[in-house]
């Protein structure tokens, strides 16, 4: 099954996510940022790979989180979100998204996201309210 990871950066209850650009689909949506695992690589690898292209910065993947399961384009995917650790929130550059948000994580069920992210909210709360 195809797999794509998403890093989850969690600073004083807020969580990051970007708002996807206008090039791909689901433009204009809210995701937390990642993308797909390529042949391999891994998880790590990946989001660490992911947050540079997106973000010219340095990801560190941390554990994982969890994992749901998507249908995009008619393939079933896994998308696993990783807690990850970034070196700054300033400084970096929207290379493939509009814009991005510190998000509190009881907020997070107002953003118009991605479906596939919107299923890894109800992870991210309980992982990281135990």
């Amino acid at each position: 099954m195809a797999r794509s990871v998403a890093g989850i950066c969690v600073r004083e209850g807020a969580v990051f996510v970007a708002r996807r650009g206008s090039s791909g689909s689901c433009e204009g949506l809210w995701e937390f940022p990642g993308g797909k695992v390529e042949t391999g690589e891994s998880d790590e690898t990946a989001i660490i790979r992911e947050f540079d292209e997106e973000f010219g910065i340095e990801a560190r993947p941390l554990r994982l989180l969890g994992e749901t399961r998507f249908s995009h384009g008619g393939i079933e995917r896994t998308l696993a979100a990783w807690l990850i650790e970034l070196p700054s929130v300033e400084g970096f550059e929207l290379r493939e998204h509009s814009e991005s948000a510190w998000i509190a994580i009881d907020r997070l069920d107002g953003l118009q996201m991605v479906e596939s992210d919107r299923k890894l909210a109800d992870i991210i709360r309980g992982r990281m309210s135990s």
